[in-house]
Order: structure tokens, then sequence, then C-alpha cells
């Protein structure tokens, strides 16, 4: 009898594997969330190529499709710089940026970020009320500390940012 309990344990194990390994999306992307601010694991290498380059590649979940819309539509004019790409490389980051955008339906964080700022476009992930309410007890001195340089700095605090994870426990505030 217990080599038939076992034997059905390895069968279902078997299952629930093959299970997981046909619920990754096509392109190989693993996209469930892992926690409350476990972000989509994404890859998308222009994406990551252009816009890594200067800062973090912020989550596509973070702002609504609108906001990615206006904020491609003016690379010229990219928060004070030029950032601007040749028309293929912007309009496949567009694309992937709408997929995945806080109002794609798709992720645990964006139906959080909507649920807060319906009807707004912020081009800037801080000014959005999300962003507010879960940084509400960081003083605003903090930002402005050499270490950090500004809110739009995830990864001075948030030490595993580039993998999508901003959950609290993993946070560590530099001097």
């Amino acid at each position: 009898m217990n080599y038939l309990l076992r034997g059905i344990g390895v069968v279902a194990a078997v299952g629930a594997l093959s299970l997981l390994a046909f619920s990754v999306p096509p392109g190989g992307e693993a996209r469930g969330d892992g926690g409350d601010d476990v972000m989509p694991r994404l890859t998308h290498k222009a994406w990551q190529q252009e816009c890594a380059s200067c800062h973090l590649a912020f989550p596509p979940s973070m702002l609504p499709r609108a906001s990615w819309q206006k904020m491609m539509s003016g690379l010229d004019q990219h928060f004070g710089e030029d950032a601007s790409l040749d028309p293929a490389t912007e309009a496949d980051i567009l694309k992937f940026l709408e997929a995945n955008a806080a109002d794609s339906g798709d992720s645990k964080m964006g139906s959080r970020v909507m649920r807060m700022d319906k009807n707004t476009a912020p081009l800037r992930i801080t000014e959005t009320r999300w962003f507010v309410r879960k940084h509400d007890e960081v003083p605003r001195a903090t930002w402005s500390r050499k270490s950090i340089g500004s809110p739009a700095n995830c990864a001075a605090c948030h030490r595993e940012a580039e993998q999508g994870n901003y959950d609290e426990d993993a946070i560590r505030i530099p001097k």
C-alpha cells in the first residue's frame, strides 16, 4: 500500500510540473506575481538595453498605457534629456510597455496602481497615489541623501528592484 501511495505522489508531482511548464507564456517569460510587492519578471531586449542604459528599466505595471504612450512620444525631452530612439525601436518598446502596463489586467501590482489612479496618466511613477501611499513614512530628507538622490532611484533602497522585488522585507535604506 505504501508503494502505491508513493507512486501516486510521484504521478501527481510530475503532473503538477507538466502543468507549470505549460503555464509559462510564449517567449519564456514567467509572469506570476510572487508577493504583494513583487513584479512579474519580464524580459524584452530593447526595453532592457535602451531604458536600463540610463536608469532602472521600470516595470511597465507601475504606470497605465496612457502614461507610457505620453512618455514614449516625448523621448526627445525625457526628463531633461534627449532619449530619442529610431522609430522601429521606439514602436517595439511602446508595444511591450502597453501590453504590460498597469491597466493591461495581467498583474496584481498593475491592479493596485490602477485602483488608486483611475483616469490619470502621470509621467512619473513617484507621482502616482500608489507610490505616495507606499512611501508616506519616508522623510523628505531621505530622498535627498547623496546615496539615494531622488525618489526615482528605486534601486538605492530596493536592492532587488532589477529582479522586480519591491517587497518591504528586501529594503535597506542607505545612510
